[in-house]
């Protein structure tokens, strides 16, 4: 099993080895409500999403379900697109999308993020990343993702810990 965990912050990182998909699990300082909104409200998505030395810009969103979304991150001269569509949006509980990065159209991961309400105004996040490979996970696990997982949640602390 191929797993990265940041313990600081309770970010774990797990590719199964039988199975073409990854598990990343994480709790946050915040009502599942306030992590839910920061998924799926445009303004604050853009503040959290990927490392900290990218800028991320909305092309398009309509968060809900049968909507779709594309956006960019942004550095320098470099730009990196994304985009899917929004499969199911269940507030505060479950969102269910499909993400593809525009310079491998074939390579579509069908992602489900779970928001579950702990004890002290926490939430847990579980968000499952399903693709038709093993080749393609193993690509993504060693594509430098963790980096803009593990950096992106600490924006995303540092936005909810603003209020």
């Amino acid at each position: 099993m191929n797993t990265m965990t940041n313990s600081t912050h309770e970010t774990e990182i797990v590719a199964d080895p039988s199975l073409p998909t990854i598990k990343i699990t994480r709790e946050f300082d915040a009502p599942a409500e306030r992590v839910y909104r920061a998924y799926t409200d445009p303004e604050l998505f853009v503040q959290w999403i990927g490392p900290r030395s990218v800028d991320t810009r909305i092309d398009h969103w309509d968060a809900r379900t049968g909507g779709g979304y594309r956006y960019a991150s942004v550095r320098d001269d470099f730009e990196a697109c994304f985009y899917g569509s929004f499969h199911e949006v269940r507030p505060n509980e479950r969102l269910v999308q499909t993400f593809t990065f525009e310079g491998a159209p074939d390579g579509v991961s069908l992602e489900t993020m779970t928001f579950v309400d702990l004890p002290d105004g926490r939430c847990r996040l579980v968000g499952l990343a399903v693709v038709d490979s093993m080749e393609l996970r193993d690509l993504i696990m060693s594509s430098g993702m963790d980096v803009g997982v593990l950096e992106g949640y600490a924006k995303l602390d540092e936005l909810l810990a603003r209020g």
